[in-house]
């Protein structure tokens, strides 16, 4: 996962951790401005600057077949191209370190997805789910990413691909 932001900062450059101010505000963006998000019940547990987690807990208004309660394909796809768009914010807000906190979190307004691939491997079907991203490389205009879909057990039901505009 390091590979990331190898990949956008000099190899000599540790990884940088965030500011309480800044994943605050982040996860204020993610969890209630971005209101589809709480719809999901998307949960930011991790925002690191190479990887970022999330989790969905299962409940009855994500039920894509009521025979199974399995959740939606629809609810997999959103919340896997959510964290796309968080694992960008990351790598963006870990590119631009000299900035304030406030400053990096302006930088998102034209952050958007322009392709999704998503890979549906299994049927969902867990008390909870956890969703993983990364960013494979930050150009300056757009950003490649890889997610993960899994169930409580670790289980991998979904795997996705998305690119972003980041300018």
């Amino acid at each position: 996962m390091e590979r990331m932001i190898k990949a956008s900062l000099p190899a000599s450059v540790p990884v940088p951790e965030f500011e309480e101010e800044f994943i605050a505000g982040l996860k204020s963006i993610f969890e209630e401005k971005i209101v589809f998000n709480q719809v999901l019940g998307l949960k930011i547990t991790s925002l690191k600057a190479d990887r970022v987690t999330a989790r969905i807990d299962m409940r009855h208004e994500l039920i894509g077949h009521p025979a199974y309660n399995r959740i939606h394909g629809g609810v997999i796809s959103a919340g896997l191209d959510a964290m796309g768009g968080l694992a960008v914010m990351a790598a963006i807000g870990a590119r631009h370190m000299d900035e304030t906190p406030s400053q990096r979190l302006q930088r998102f307004s034209k952050l958007g997805t322009i392709d999704l691939r998503v890979d549906y491997l299994r049927p969902g079907i867990s008390e909870y789910f956890e969703l993983r991203a990364e960013v494979l490389r930050l150009g300056s205009r757009v950003a490649s990413t890889r997610m993960e879909f899994l169930g409580a057990d670790g289980k991998l039901f979904s795997t996705a691909a998305a690119a972003y505009i980041v300018s």
